[in-house]
């Protein structure tokens, strides 16, 4: 059993940033691999960035070069860095991790509003 909780959401203006952190509750490196997911009102729930087990990280074309995932072993923490806010961004962030055995835990969210 993996718990995994998200912190760092709230109401920032375009252009802002926000930093997001995933605290889990075991050490980060017993999973596969781990994620940033997105779910803004009336649109599926989409990827935002990942990260595996040995550090290798691929993020959406919608964030490149704005957003960047990253993670500190020692404190069993993922993060994700959110520069160059926009509207679009506003969405409910989930946090995800997936042990080997492909099992998946999410984390309860936490929400990002981008407005002025």
């Amino acid at each position: 059993q993996v718990q995994l909780v998200e912190s760092g959401g709230g109401l920032v203006q375009p252009g802002g940033s926000l930093r997001l952190s995933c605290a889990a509750s075991g050490s980060i490196l017993s999973l596969n691999r781990m994620g940033w997911y997105r779910q803004a009102p009336g649109k599926e729930r989409e990827l935002v960035a990942a990260i595996t087990s040995g550090g290798v990280t691929n993020s959406a074309d919608s964030v490149k070069g704005r957003f960047s995932i990253s993670r500190d072993i020692a404190k069993n923490t993922m993060y994700l860095q959110m520069s160059s806010l926009k509207p679009a961004d506003t969405a409910v962030y989930y946090c995800s991790a997936v042990q080997w055995n492909e099992r998946r835990y999410w984390g309860q969210g936490t929400q990002v509003t981008v407005s002025s």
